[in-house]
């Protein structure tokens, strides 16, 4: 069984859709402020594959995509947070949530630059920033900075690395996925 297989698998047939940079915009776009699972990655490594002069004007509408969906995520935590919060407690999303505001309270503007940049679901940063009233600009030029170096490193690597990065993830991408999940849970029972 090769779960993580199939799901890049059907990222691969959205990005030779001729909707792709519809599904690119709007999966980073729900991905910073709804979306449980950062698929946006592949899907941009995989147009970045089939197209690599347009390499990183797809990491472009990725970074802006996600940071308007950053900014969303963020008016969540300000105004819907009480209409969301039986979601993301039937979601199971509560501790997660708790977590960030903690990060707030201890790291401030400079988690944004690490969630941004990392694997950890930016959603429950983003919520948490409106939720801990974070000013928005500062909020908005820390979430441009990680999300773009994130997208520019990642199609930097696919240009550099090609066909070859393919074939790698198509031979590890379960044990990859398994991995991540491994971290995260880890993580979690770290910090509890």
């Amino acid at each position: 069984m090769r779960p993580f297989h199939t799901l890049y698998n059907k990222v691969l047939d959205w990005s030779s859709s001729r909707f792709a940079i519809f599904w690119l915009s709007l999966i980073s776009f729900l991905e910073s402020s709804i979306l449980p699972y950062p698929i946006q990655d592949l899907l941009l490594a995989s147009m970045s594959l089939k197209n690599r002069s347009k390499a990183f004007y797809f990491a472009t509408i990725c970074t802006i995509s996600s940071v308007l969906g950053a900014v969303a995520g963020y008016y969540i935590g300000i105004y819907a947070i009480n209409l969301i919060m039986p979601l993301l407690e039937k979601l199971n999303y509560l501790p997660e949530l708790y977590i960030a505001e903690d990060y707030f309270n201890t790291y401030g503007i400079w988690i944004i630059l690490i969630a941004g940049f990392s694997p950890v679901p930016y959603k429950l940063f983003t919520i948490s920033a409106g939720m801990m009233a974070m000013p928005l600009i500062p909020f908005v030029v820390f979430s441009l900075i990680a999300r773009g170096a994130r997208y520019f490193l990642l199609s930097y690597l696919v240009i550099k690395f090609g066909k070859k990065a393919d074939a790698w993830l198509n031979k590890y991408i379960d044990r990859l996925g398994y991995l991540l999940i491994i971290i995260v849970a880890f993580g979690i029972w770290y910090v509890y």
